[in-house]
């Protein structure tokens, strides 16, 4: 089977539906299928696994979803698309995130294969989709595949196009993040860590994490703050912690992929506040498969991946009170600790990539199969 994986993002940057594409790519050259990745690139010759890559347009960055995204805008993008399309032979074109201008949209437009769609965002208000909603409908019966990482996302896209979409989560390599990899030495100590991973801006709730430390501090001081992660924020984040007068807080700043198991490792507890506009949740599940007990904000799709007083806890979102609550418990009961991380390794390993990819590959071949595929 020949496929085409079409990734709207900058595949030089790293991010959740990046890594989504590259490991689909992956293990489907595993099974034996030819793939081709279609993205744009601000790098050249990007490859994770050794995947071929058609490199489509220049990203610029621009607002999207309290966010920002890395996407091509150009005049000229259309015809690059048209040349691709013309080019190859795909049997299945999997386009990921199908109304995220340019790429993504232009592909689906011009597409004369079988198209499959996966949505990964969830949006608390999807004006996109509310303001688009008479030309998407259109577009709408060119998917003959529609696929949803949550029940979230299946959620926020559905209200507006209605449809049957197939939940197929998120992934994490299980092998990669394990509770095998050693700790990083300069947290190896008596401390109690909690780590918090992700893209400073005010959507992940590292304002409200700041204001429950401050408290828990106070009557457990033996905690210390690990921050890794970097983005517009960052100076905002830094004088808080100043005025305050925090100890034991570490910015880590952006790390690399390669070395973001041992941070995990380091972790007694792992943290993600978010505040709104997450479908699924890929650090909850990095920090399940290494082990580590998880404590995350009620909010889109983290609570389909995490069960509360299983794998960790949910809290309501901007509650800072309860956070702290939350941070205490952990702290002081290590074996809850152990318990929680070693439930989470095994939920986890339930969501291997090599698991996600079968399923989507389970699903190609059922629209393959339908007679009336292109109906």
């Amino acid at each position: 089977m020949k496929i085409g994986l079409v990734c709207p993002y900058d595949y030089s940057y790293p991010g959740g539906v990046n890594a989504h594409v590259s490991y689909l790519a992956y293990y489907f050259l595993l099974m034996g299928h030819q793939v081709k990745i279609v993205a744009p690139c601000s790098k050249d010759g990007v490859s994770y696994f050794g995947e071929d890559a058609i490199e489509v347009g220049r990203p610029f960055p621009m607002p999207s979803n309290k966010s920002i995204a890395h996407i091509p805008i150009s005049p000229w993008l259309p015809i690059q698309v048209k040349r691709v399309l013309s080019d190859e032979s795909f049997d299945i074109l999997h386009i990921h995130e199908p109304f995220c201008p340019m790429l993504s949209l232009s592909m689906l437009i011009g597409s004369h294969f079988i198209n499959v769609g996966t949505f990964h965002a969830y949006y608390s208000k999807p004006r996109a989709y509310w303001l688009c909603q008479p030309v998407f409908k259109r577009l709408l019966p060119k998917l003959q595949g529609k696929i949803a990482v949550s029940q979230a996302a299946r959620e926020c896209v559905s209200r507006y196009f209605p449809g049957d979409y197939q939940i197929i989560p998120n992934g994490v390599d299980v092998d990669f993040f394990s509770p095998q990899v050693p700790p990083l030495e300069e947290f190896a100590d008596s401390k109690v860590n909690i780590l918090f991973v992700g893209r400073l801006e005010r959507r992940k709730g590292l304002d409200c994490l700041l204001a429950a430390y401050s408290k828990v501090k106070k009557e457990f001081p033996n905690f210390r703050l690990i921050i890794v992660g970097t983005g517009a924020k960052l100076p905002k984040y830094k004088s808080m912690v100043e005025e305050n007068n925090l100890t034991d807080v570490v910015f880590a700043g952006f790390v690399p992929k390669k070395n973001l198991p041992r941070y995990y490792s380091s972790a007694d507890i792992c943290c993600f506040p978010a505040t709104s506009a997450e479908s699924f949740g890929i650090v909850l599940l990095e920090a399940m498969a290494s082990g580590k007990p998880v404590i995350a904000s009620n909010v889109g799709g983290y609570n389909e991946v995490l069960s509360h007083g299983e794998e960790g806890s949910i809290i309501p979102a901007k509650d800072g009170e309860a956070l702290a609550q939350a941070l205490l418990l952990l702290a002081q009961d290590k074996h809850l600790r152990q318990q929680m991380g070693a439930k989470g390794r095994v939920k986890a390993e339930k969501y291997s990539w090599k698991n996600v990819a079968q399923g989507v590959m389970d699903y190609y071949v059922t629209l393959l199969n339908k007679p009336d595929k292109f109906g």
